[in-house]
């Protein structure tokens, strides 16, 4: 076996293949030693293993001594050839097929320049270098003009840099598709929340409040100040307050704009739910 390949069991499963497609494809060969044709495909699938040099990386699962994958995955005739990209099975091939249909099997998978841009660049956006997650998404931009995620992507760095108007006319040519519609309904909220900050400072409207808690305009664009930093509790209480006090303010604005950031705050799912109770109690 070539370094770019490995024996994969039950227990590595999750590691080898599901965690690690997450940053480099995975082809996993499912096989087992009485398999005739199995053998004929090894070697290709080893060779061009060597040849893309870490470009993917070929998992081999005998499904004779891992059943439980095997079952897990549906596997009833071998050999079967299954991509992961992502954490997820994206596509695969039955029997020893020539080279050449291995081959652009593969190719299918491995990320393209623009691709690769857009990994960097949440790789630097992780590390809170932001500016240069900006030029790397422009560069895939660039180089895929159709790269409809690294759109999304930037659009909403741009909101975070409190570029609002960028950010909108960034997401302007994404077309409608069932896999990222949820992530522009949560952008849009973002730029909703964002302009109803306004431009005075947070001391500002803490002060107008302090004058006057029922003022409910001044509390909304305290909520998109606190959101568009993040700050997505001091936003829920500010929102919840309102409900509180007028559950129909502007046709149930606040109510509205409470689920919106339930979506902006999908990672903290204990905050969610925390909220979600706490807003059921205040419409009761």
């Amino acid at each position: 076996m070539s370094a770019h390949a490995i024996d994969v069991t039950n227990d590595t499963f999750e590691r080898d293949v599901i965690e690690a497609s997450k940053s480099t494809p995975v082809v996993v060969d499912f096989w087992a030693p009485w398999c005739g044709p199995c053998r004929v495909l090894k070697p290709i699938l080893e060779k061009l293993a060597s040849e893309y040099d870490g470009k993917f990386k070929l998992a081999k699962v005998n499904s004779d001594e891992n059943q439980e994958i095997a079952a897990a995955y549906g596997i009833r005739s071998i050999p079967d050839v299954m991509a992961f990209k992502d954490g997820k099975a994206v596509s695969h091939f039955l029997g020893a097929v020539p080279e050449s249909q291995v081959r652009a099997f593969i190719d299918e998978l491995i990320p393209t320049p623009a691709e690769i841009e857009r990994v960097r660049a949440a790789e630097l956006r992780e590390a809170g270098n932001l500016a240069g997650a900006e030029e790397a998404l422009r560069k895939a931009i660039d180089l895929d003009a159709a790269n409809d995620p690294a759109r999304i992507d930037l659009a909403g760095l741009l909101i975070e840099l409190k570029r609002v108007d960028e950010a909108e006319a960034m997401i302007a040519p994404v077309q409608p598709n069932t896999d990222f519609d949820d992530r522009i309904a949560t952008l849009r909220a973002a730029l909703a929340f964002a302009r109803s900050a306004g431009s005075a400072s947070e001391a500002e409207l803490n002060a107008k409040l302090a004058t006057n808690p029922a003022d409910h305009e001044t509390r909304f664009a305290l909520a998109g100040l606190y959101t568009g930093t993040k700050r997505y509790r001091e936003a829920l209480d500010e929102l919840l307050e309102i409900v509180r006090r007028d559950r129909n303010w502007k046709d149930g604005q606040s109510r509205k704009q409470i689920l919106a950031i339930f979506n902006l705050a999908e990672k903290q799912p204990d905050l969610v739910s925390e909220y979600r109770k706490k807003l059921a109690s205040a419409l009761n």
